[in-house]
Order: C-alpha cells, then structure tokens, then sequence
C-alpha cells in the first residue's frame, strides 16, 4: 500500500551494510538533488495555494475522524451513510473484507500516527489514552493476520514511535511508559502461533482469543495464503523485536521471507499470486505486482532499507528485473505466468498496482514510475476515481472503489523525487474528486460504481491512515512537519518507523538463502545514489517530454495489439486472430487455431489471447441482455447531492442512459403497493412516486402511477434490512405483454437505500432526487449555501440524524429455503411476490472487460485501424508466396480438447476477487 518515506530508496546496491544515518542522509540528498533539476520545468505552486490545499487535507481528516469518534467509536470502522459503527456479527457479512475487523477499534489505531503527522499532537495524546483504556486485544475473533499486521500492530508501533519522539520533545505525551509497545506486544505473541507450519509460512487468519486449530478457534483448516499474506510481515515484526529485545518476531517474519524465496520460479523468477502453506506448491501462478503480491516486493526492498540486510535487497533487484523484463509492458504492467512469462494471464489490471510507480521510486527507476503513474491518472480524469480493477483498453471491469491510497501515495513520492509541480497538480484533483463525489454528511463513502457515482456504507480505516497523510505531505514544506519524516520508514499501511532502528538490537540469527542470482542486465544495480545527469537529463522538460505520449492514451489510443500487430506485419505474417472474428465454419480460421500453439512462442502466445478472448466473449454475451446500475441522487437541501444511492435499472420504461436524467420531488403513492389505480393522484402528480415491492407486476406498478400523474418511479424492496452492500442488484423485468407503453423511468431501491429516502421525507417533507444512469455533479450555487455556520452545522446534523436513524433494521436471512428473499435467489419469485426479477450481479457486470455500457467504447476508433492493418496483411500475403497458415489436420473439437487445462486456469482467474 506504500513505498517508504525516507531511506536510501532511490538508490541501489552497496556492497555493506549501511548504517541507518547513511541511509537516510543518503535519501536525503537524493530527492533534493532530484528537486533541483526538475523545479525549472514548470511554474511552481506559491505557497499559499500550497497551505490552502494542506489546510482543505487538515478539514477533510476533521471532518473523517471526527464522525467516525462521535458516530461509530468504539467499533472498528464507520458506516458513513448510515452515520453508525461497523461491528462485527452485527451487519451482514462481507466475507474476506471483514477479516479485517476485530472488535479493537481499528480505524482509531489505525489513525494513531496520522494525527502526529497533522499536528494535531493533541488530538493524538487523547486518542493513545483512548486505546490504552478501552482496546481490548483478546477477543473471540477470526481475524485477517495480514491485515491485523500491517493495520493494528502497525499502528501501535506507529503510534510508539511518535510518541517517543513527542516526549523527547518536552511537550507532549510525558506520561508515556512505553504502553503502546507493550499491547503491540502482546499482539504479536497473539499472531505467532499462526506460524506453526512446516514451511513457516503463516496461515492467513486467526482467533484472537484461541489461537489456531482449537474446536473453539473455527480456524486453522486454510491450506493455502497469498504471497503478500505471507511476505508482508518483516517491517512489524522486526521493529517489534528491535523494540523489545525479543527476536522471535523477526525470525518468524525471515522464515517466511526465506521460503518464499526458495520457491520463486527459478527460470522467471517471479512468484505467484497464491501458495499451499504446507506443500509450498504454487495453487495460483499467474504473477503480477497488483493484489496479492504486491507488498512482498515492498517488503523486501524496505526491509534492506530498514535492517540494512544486503540479501532482502540482492533478492528485490532480482525480483525487479524479471518485473520489467516481463510484467512491466509501458505504460501498462500486465499479470503473466511464471512459467510462460511471456505470456500474459489477464486482459485487466487491479488498482493496487497504483503503488508500484511509488516503489520505483524508492528504487530510483524513475522513467517507469511517471509512465505507469500519468497512465493511471489517465483513468482516474475519465472515471474520478481509480476502478478495482480496468481492462488493457482502460474499461472499466470491477466498477468499486473503497477509497484506496495507493495512487496518492505514488503522487506523493513522484513529487518527492522530482519537485515536478504537475504532481501538485494531482493531489489537487484527488481532494476536488474526494470533495466532490464521495463526500457525505457523516465522512467519506466508498464508491460502489465509479460510472454511476453510486455510494457504499463503508469507510475503511486505510482512508484515515494513508490517504490523508500522503496528501498533507504532499502540500506541507517541512517547517510545516514538526518532526523530520526523513528519519523514518513508512510500512505498506503508511505507519512509521524509524531507521535508527537498523543499529538496535542485531541478535538476530540471519540464513543468507540468497544464494542463486540471475546476471541482471541492469546499470541502475551499479548506483549507490542515482547520478540526476543520467537519471534526470539536463531538460528541464523531462518529465513532461514522457507524459505527453500518454495525455490521451485512456480516450484516443488502442493500446492492446498495436504493437504486437505491427511487429507481425514486419515479419511477413497475418495479424493475430480475435476471438470477435473467429467463424467455427471458415476453413482458414480452423486452420490458424490449430496452428496456435504449436508453431513458436508467438503463435503460443496468440493461441492464449484468443482463450482468453473467447472466454471474455462467451460471458459478454450471457450478460448482454442485462443492464448496468442507476443511480438515485438525493439533490435537496440539506444533502445537495452528497448522497448516491444505488438503484436497479428496469426492462421497460424510460431508459435513463439514452435520455436525460428525471429530476423530481418524491412521493408516497396510496395504496403504498401501487397494485390498483391510485387514490391520491394530486400527490404524485408531476413527481417521482414511491411504491413498495409486491402483490402484482412491476409492469402494473408502472402504469398505475403513470396515469395518476407520475413523472417516474422507485419501488422499494419490502424485505426490511436488504441492501445493495450485500445482496446482488437485479433489474425489474415486464410482465410478458408489451410494455411500450410505459414511458417513465422506473428504479428498483433495496430496504435500505429506500428507508433513506423515507427518513428524509419525514424530516423535510420536501425531498427532490435525480434519477440517472450516473450521478451528477452538484450545483455550485448550491454548495455555496453550505459554507460553515451555526444554523449550516445543525442542519447537517439532521441530515446526518436522518440517515442515521433511518437504519435500525434487522438481517436478512438469505439461506431460508422457506423464506426466499431477492436476495438470494433475485431470479425467482415467491409465492407472496410475484414480481419478476431478471437477475444482474453487480460482480458480473464489473467483470466484463469488454462491457460498453456507461463507457466510452474504443471500438471504433480500433476497428478503423483493424480493418487497415487487415487490408495491409492481405497485399503483403498476396506477394509474399511464403507466407504458409499450415495444413490440414486436426478438426476443432480435438484442437479445443488440448486446452482444457489452460481455458480452466483463465477460469479461475476471471473468478478470482481482489
């Protein structure tokens, strides 16, 4: 999740260990050698743009924070629509997310050394008595180890460290006697016995309370982890032993790192996504440095940077040659396999990788860094946030984002490293973004589609943790900082630990299992410090010089295949087959699919594509029929469109992504149900009427409030406590007749996004919404009515009160075979419902990387140049008489039979979830 704050990262090897004064010294100059080259290139922010965007970062933590202490503390995490507390077991289960949550106050602890960082000393001193007086580390709890790492025992260590500094300093936190470093302790005895394997590797969670593989634990049974699982261990875990003098900690943490080494793909050295904790047998091995890798490679090099150990570093640069050897295909960086490097596993790329171009840095491989960086702000400008997850042509595939840093962290850095003021810039588009479309009375809210704006009720604590803090620094001048950042490292969750660190406590007993190395290709590995004359060329243009190929490489460019086309076209051969062209009765294209394979690693690698392709196809077409979310926008006062509601779309009707949005005030239709003609017809006349789910057809519901007047509708689910968060969205479907008569829009809300809407129509009586196929930006004469002010501040109260109290609904019950729900089963009705519903999983829709709706489809603008490489091939085959597409053989059906093996693997991965 980040690279390091300081250290001697932007260089490479030394031949000894550096002490820790070096390494940041070192580091130090660096990025002020850095600075110097690059400021003349730009006009330089002036220092009061640069205070007045620190103090909007220092409003929007205030404003994070402080609904998270007054609405969910002590839960771990704030529920940011609903203004209530996440506690586990009381909310319907995320799965994996909420391994994350152990009944100890995450987002507090985790928000410990943010607060410093802020200089809200303070602030911090109440919050560290805080977790001292009421965390509680023993309870009966199945927890992430990774994420209790990286988050909880980070953040005690974090908060240690800057308390320690705080009292050197005279003025703060006087009364500290370590307290910190002793529950981060006494976590660490808590997560060691998940190390009780043969490999070392440990098991990806464990009971708090009870450990691993006791009856009352209900863990232990997991064979298999992820890389970063296993390998992002060594920061906490050393500076633990350093801390407290007990090495096994760190020996744990090497262990790990050790085996996993020892299982790297020799040829490729690269690892896999997923490994068997006791086997050591690779179970996922497509490789990338996105999720699940990811940290590992931060790890090893900032582990050199913070132990000073030469092998974590000798052991990094291997790893980073076969990344850019293999993976790194500019400006995109593409998962392969490990046994067949050159061929690459994924069409799409997951938001976690944002934090690479940060780790270059720390590396001192600059060029890479601003390639994949201006690429990903690229889609970031087309979309306001970064996607889970997009495809090589920059749609969008997963359509969440949970408000993650790692793009502001690799910002933050770029600027660090180049004193470039566009990286400013940035940062000030992220805040106007975050400001913009994910701010809610009650903090920040996580986007459930980025193409419809749509909001989810979460906030995780990474936001508070990271996100504020690279974007305070990246405005802040360091007399602004009442510490020096320099002095410390920053782990995978932005907590900091200091270098001084490397020269304390040293007991422990290193295995040098570096021992193999591949001969790197690679003159960086000879620098101590980059030389800016070779690293940063005299022009003081440099950096824009490689951004500007990429200003329109998301809108304009074709990036997948052109290249690969090009090549073919130089060698005298036929541009590769796509699967979209493929006929099952046109002898030539049987003719290539045979050929593929079997040939040469190029046709090898055509024939992977083309699976690939095929598979991507088949499930386009399973899904064409259905439709993407809506959105419900709340526009009155006092919300003025801060908040997005997701909605299912309908089969019938208006369509809200070919027409312009409706806009309306909303009211209850009589009878609620909406099944007969309505007898309050001067309600709903001119407006959005509201109708429960039930007792007749959607269709019916329709036009019923149609001819009383209705200008469009929302049915609300009437299964209470159902929820977009949990349940898959599904659209409404007709009733089997001809539905053109209808010609409103109508939306489908679950219980609880409904009730939101019904609690602020009991409170204002006067509610407008906007139905769309994407929220809208909000009104700046609007906005401008909600500068601060006593009777502003009691308004937003109420609004937060609204959504609040608007919640108090009990769970769903998805596995009633007697009581079936939409929920579970959204393609079927029950007896007392007989609405139709079509089923349409958010997870499916974001999973197609081929999916036109709601973005700009690239198709055109490719197909134009298909069909002119096409017409090229067709000339140079006419006169080339050895151009040979082989001969007769196999029929398809014994050619498909030999790739099952490699068609399920491509399965699997489409299913894996970040």
């Amino acid at each position: 999740m980040s690279a390091a704050g300081g250290g001697r990262g932007c260089g490479s090897p030394v031949p000894q260990r550096a002490p820790w004064s070096l390494v940041a010294a070192t580091a130090a100059f660096c990025l002020v050698s850095a600075t110097s080259v690059w400021t003349a290139g730009a006009a330089p922010m002036s220092r009061e743009e640069k205070q007045k965007l620190g103090n909007q970062v220092l409003e929007m933590f205030d404003h994070a924070y402080g609904n998270y202490m007054e609405h969910a503390y002590p839960a771990d995490e704030l529920m940011p629509l609903t203004c209530r507390g996440r506690v586990r077991g009381q909310e319907p289960s995320r799965g994996d997310v909420d391994d994350a949550l152990g009944k100890f106050s995450l987002t507090l602890i985790d928000s410990l050394d943010t607060l410093v960082v802020l200089n809200k000393t303070k602030e911090f001193e109440e919050a560290v008595r805080k977790v001292l007086r009421d965390v509680n580390l023993d309870n009966d709890v199945v927890v992430s180890v990774f994420e209790t790492n990286i988050r909880v025992l980070g953040g005690l260590l974090g908060g240690h460290s800057l308390a320690i500094m705080l009292k050197e300093k005279g003025e703060y936190m006087q009364w500290y006697n370590d307290e910190l470093l002793q529950m981060a302790k006494q976590l660490g005895y808590k997560l060691l016995p998940a190390f009780n394997t043969t490999s070392g590797l440990p098991y990806p969670r464990i009971n708090l309370k009870f450990g691993i593989r006791k009856p009352e634990a209900r863990t232990g049974t997991e064979t298999d982890t992820c890389t970063a699982c296993a390998g992002t261990l060594i920061l906490e875990f050393a500076a633990l032993s350093r801390f407290t003098g007990a090495t096994i900690f760190e020996e744990y943490a090497r262990k790990a790192l050790d085996f996993l080494w020892e299982k790297r793909q020799r040829s490729s050295n690269l690892v896999g996504v997923t490994i068997n904790i006791h086997t050591g047998d690779w179970v996922r091995k497509d490789s990338g440095v996105g999720a699940g890798i990811d940290s590992y490679y931060e790890y090893l090099l900032k582990a050199y940077v913070l132990l000073g150990d030469d092998s974590f570093l000798e052991r990094f640069n291997t790893h980073y040659d076969a990344i850019m050897r293999y993976i790194s295909q500019p400006p995109l960086l593409l998962d392969v396999h490990i046994h067949k490097p050159m061929l690459n596993a994924r069409t799409w790329m997951d938001a976690l990788l944002a934090f690479f171009p940060g780790l270059q840095v720390l590396k001192g491989d600059i060029r890479p860094a601003i390639e994949t960086h201006e690429m990903l702000y690229q889609v970031i400008k087309k979309h306001n946030f970064l996607p889970e997850a997009f495809t090589t042509d920059f749609r969008v595939h997963w359509a969440q984002h949970p408000l993650r840093p790692e793009f502001a962290e690799s910002t933050y850095f770029l600027y660090k490293a180049t004193g470039d003021p566009y990286y400013l810039e940035v940062g000030k588009t992220l805040i106007e973004n975050l400001n913009k479309y994910a701010r809610v009375p009650c903090g920040f809210a996580a986007m459930k589609d980025v193409r419809t704006g749509s909001h989810e009720d979460r906030m995780d604590s990474f936001f508070l943790a990271e996100m504020f803090k690279y974007l305070y620094l990246l405005f802040a001048d360091k007399e602004d900082i009442i510490f020096d950042i320099e002095d410390y490292i920053f782990t995978t969750e932005a907590h900091l630990l200091p270098l001084w660190l490397s020269t304390t406590n040293q007991n422990i007993s290193k295995k040098n299992t570096t021992s193999e190395y591949t001969e790197l290709d690679d003159s960086n590995f000879d620098w101590t410090c980059p030389n800016t004359q070779i690293l940063f060329p005299n022009d003081p243009l440099y950096a824009q010089s490689i951004r500007e190929p990429l200003k329109n490489v998301v809108d304009k460019s074709c990036p997948r295949g052109i290249i690969r086309v090009e090549e073919s076209f130089r060698s005298g051969a036929k541009p590769p087959l796509r699967a979209r062209d493929f006929m099952a009765t046109n002898p030539e294209h049987l003719e290539i699919l045979k050929k593929m394979g079997a040939a040469s690693s190029i046709d090898a690698e055509d024939g992977l594509r083309f699976m690939q392709e095929m598979i991507e196809l088949s499930s386009q077409q399973q899904k064409e029929q259905q439709l993407p979310p809506r959105a419900v926008q709340i526009v009155s006062h006092p919300f003025f469109g801060r908040v997005v509601l997701t909605a299912g779309p309908a089969q019938f009707g208006l369509d809200l992504s070919k027409h312009k949005e409706t806009r309306g005030f909303v009211a209850s239709s009589k009878p609620y149900n909406g099944c007969s003609e309505l007898t309050n017809p001067e309600a709903v006349m001119g407006k959005i009427a509201l109708i429960q789910r039930g007792q007749c057809m959607f269709a019916e519901k329709a036009r019923n409030i149609q001819n009383a007047g209705a200008i469009g509708g929302i049915v609300i689910d009437d299964n209470e406590g159902s929820s977009s968060d949990t349940a898959p969205l599904f659209q409404m479907a007709g009733d089997g007749k001809d539905t053109d008569d209808i010609q409103i829009p109508m939306l489908f809300l679950f219980s609880k996004e409904g009730s939101i809407i019904l609690d602020a129509i009991r409170e204002y009586e006067e509610v407008e919404v906007l139905l769309s196929d994407k929220a809208k930006d909000r009104d700046p004469d609007l906005e401008t009515e909600e500068l601060p002010s006593s009777e502003n501040d009691s308004q937003n109260q109420s609004a937060e009160q609204i959504v609040s109290s608007s919640q108090e609904v009990g769970l769903v019950d998805q596995e009633s075979p007697e009581e079936s729900s939409p929920n579970s089963h959204p393609e079927s009705s029950s007896p007392a419902d007989t609405d139709i519903a079509a089923g349409v999983s958010p997870s499916e829709q974001n999973s197609n990387p081929t999916e036109n709706h709601e973005t700009t489809s690239l198709d055109g603008e490719c197909t134009d140049l298909d069909n002119q490489l096409q017409e090229q091939s067709e000339t140079e085959e006419d006169s080339n008489p050895n151009v040979s597409w082989g001969k007769k053989g196999q029929p398809i059906d014994a050619i498909l039979a030999d790739w099952n093996e490699d068609i399920e693997a491509f399965e699997m991965m489409e299913k894996d979830e970040l």
